[in-house]
């Protein structure tokens, strides 16, 4: 045989070798797809079913957890029951320890007492009512009066208005002189100098107009902020012993008054009450008319509240003419006479200028009465020294002295100072006084005047009136009232159920032994029903563990299953290319077939290097292929499930 007819002969064979390598892994692949498919229906089969136990049991597990949270619920209400009603016991043991006949009548008699005490605030709560409504037509006519004090506002605002308007026509003619000054440079400059002056003039004016302006207002809000907090109450039996004494001044009514007036340590207390402000530490003049408006309005506003309580429906007013008559009044009769009220120690002081009361009321033609107190005097070592003049001094005296004239005014005053504030139609006896304006002023040595005049339309010292706060302090004083009556109230109820709990002692101890006992049986069960959940809950956890293992178990294997199948359908895919080639092309495939494999296992790396044995080479090798991608895949399911136990005994 020829050298040609041997390699002819051996490529034949090669190709009909190669052709029945192929049929093989034809087979081996068909076989080997429907035993996939198979494994892989029965591994998505068991995620299946190992996911519906997983949320079989995570809702067991959840189901569980509220049991337990039920059962702790009621665990918490029982034990708060029991302390409840461990209270209630306690308290019923000493409602019947003390449940004597001595005690029961003691407690009902207290209870007709506070009765007493309920009916009488009671009745005052109705006369304030009456007050509060009574108020409201004085302060239609305060409000009138305050219609006038804002036309006088208006009038400055107007004066403002004018400076203004000086300001512009200044500026208008720098302007027209400026214009002017291209021809007559000179005499414009000189004319620019001037309009100038005059512009800086009106601006000045206008400044201080504004700052004027601001500086009273700051006042009049320093002064409301103190008003609304500074109001000086009378207690029910105070008014009661006050208009006893001025309706008979006898010694045992004196007494009597002296007692619940409390004296100068009530007024003390009511000294440590007044409303401390920075914004009153400024230095002011008393006579400014401002400083005298806050004053004024400040006195009768307490005055006024102070009316209120003691029953009265009228009230005082204050104005800017009845100021002016006060300082001039204090100016001509105390100042330019040396004339010292107190004097320098008290008991050398002249008291009231009476000649003087007396010229000035002449003068105009009215009926005028005076308080003097001791003002911005402070007295150290038995001497008076007058205080720093400040807006927070001014009113903290105004203050004290109406708080002395009601509460410390015994003695020689004979409750003259209280008189004066609380008559209606007269003062001190006095008669001509049914509309009373109030002034204030201080004289030279620090003692302050308040003066009270009659107002009428001939003397106009009622005009230019200020606004008033009656109603609120007519409000105030129900409230007051309603207050009190609801603290008599609560303290009635109070001793009808101390008298209830001795005179039923029996009945609530046996009923709080009972609720005691009851209370500690429901805790002792919901004890026992939360130990059972919580068992429920360890079980319903522990199943879950489990079904989440499983699951996890399934899923590695079907994921092993996948790459099974994906290895075997590129290894058909390489043989049938492989059927069209010839005997080179062959042992070339070969090797790619055996590297392929070498990739997932590299124990049979050495194989592929005999080409002699070319097709089983290629068997062998799909067959190892598969093999060692299901080592591989176990391999990963191992080291999966490690990992996964061992977070899950982490957790």
């Amino acid at each position: 045989m020829n050298k040609k007819k041997m390699i002819r002969l051996t490529a034949l064979v090669g190709v009909a070798t190669a052709t029945g390598v192929v049929a093989e892994a034809n087979q081996a692949h068909a076989a080997t797809t429907t035993t996939t498919e198979t494994t892989n229906q029965t591994t998505n089969a068991s995620v299946e079913s190992t996911q519906a136990a997983v949320d079989a049991a995570q809702s067991a597990f959840d189901t569980a957890q509220t049991s337990v949270d039920n059962a702790q619920a009621n665990v918490t209400s029982a034990s708060n029951n029991v302390t409840s009603a461990s209270a209630t016991l306690s308290s019923a043991i000493a409602n019947k320890e003390a449940a004597t006949s001595e005690n029961i009548a003691s407690a009902t008699s207290a209870v007709s007492s506070q009765a007493v005490v309920v009916a009488s605030a009671s009745q005052a709560v109705s006369e304030q009512a009456g007050v509060v409504s009574a108020a409201a037509s004085v302060q239609a006519s305060a409000q009138a009066e305050a219609t006038s004090a804002s036309a006088s506002l208006s009038s400055s605002s107007a004066n403002v208005a004018s400076a203004t308007s000086a300001l512009s026509a200044a500026e208008a003619a720098l302007t027209s002189d400026r214009s002017t000054a291209a021809n007559n440079l000179s005499a414009a400059e000189s004319a620019a100098s001037s309009a100038s002056a005059a512009v800086s003039s009106d601006q000045a004016a206008v400044d201080n107009a504004q700052a004027a302006v601001a500086s009273a207002q700051a006042i009049v809000d320093a002064v409301a902020e103190v008003q609304s907090s500074d109001v000086i109450n009378m207690s029910v039996a105070y008014i009661t012993a006050l208009k006893n004494y001025l309706a008979n001044p006898s010694s045992a009514n004196a007494a009597a008054l002296q007692e619940v007036a409390k004296g100068a340590d009530y007024v003390k207390e009511l000294q440590q009450k007044f409303k401390s402000d920075v914004s009153l530490d400024v230095v002011v003049d008393p006579s400014d008319p401002t400083v005298q408006e806050a004053l004024s309005v400040y006195a009768v506003n307490l005055i006024n509240h102070l009316r209120n309580q003691y029953g009265l429906t009228t009230a005082f007013g204050a104005s800017a003419n009845a100021n002016v008559a006060a300082i001039d009044f204090v100016k001509k009769y105390y100042d330019d006479e040396d004339w010292n009220i107190f004097g320098t120690t008290g008991r050398d002081g002249q008291g009231h200028n009476k000649n003087g009361l007396d010229a000035y009321a002449d003068q105009l033609n009215t009926s005028i009465a005076e308080d003097a107190g001791s003002g911005l005097t402070t007295w150290v070592n038995g001497k008076a020294t007058m205080a720093t003049t400040t807006l927070h001094n001014l009113l903290y005296a105004v203050y004290s002295d109406i708080a002395t004239m009601l509460f410390d005014d015994g003695g020689t005053n004979n409750w003259s100072h209280a008189q004066s504030i609380f008559e209606d139609g007269t003062i001190l006896g006095t008669g001509g006084f049914n509309n009373v304006y109030l002034g204030v002023a201080f004289d030279k040595y620090g003692y302050a005047h308040y003066e009270l005049y009659n107002a009428t339309e001939g003397n106009q010292l009622g005009n230019n009136a200020y606004s008033l706060d009656v109603q609120t302090a007519a409000q105030a004083s129900l409230e007051a009232a309603q207050a009190t009556l609801a603290t008599a109230k609560a303290k009635l109820a109070e001793l009808e159920e101390t008298v209830a709990n001795l005179t039923n002692a029996d009945q609530l101890l046996a009923a709080a032994q009972a609720a005691y006992e009851q209370a500690v049986a429901n805790l002792t069960t919901a004890t026992g029903n939360l130990g059972a959940a919580q068992v429920d809950l360890a079980k319903a956890e522990s199943q879950l563990a489990l079904a989440e293992d499983t699951a996890e178990q399934a899923k590695v294997r079907a994921a092993i299953a996948a790459q099974v199948d994906q290895q075997l359908n590129g290894s058909t895919a390489n043989d049938r290319q492989s059927a069209g080639q010839d005997a080179t092309s062959l042992k070339t495939n070969g090797r790619a077939l055996t590297a392929t494999v070498a990739t997932a296992s590299t124990a049979k790396q050495k194989q592929g290097a005999n080409q002699g044995r070319l097709p089983q080479t290629g068997n062998d090798d799909q067959e190892a292929s598969t093999m060692a991608l299901v080592g591989l895949g176990m391999l990963g399911m191992a080291t999966g499930l490690y990992g996964y136990k061992k977070k899950k005994l982490t957790k």
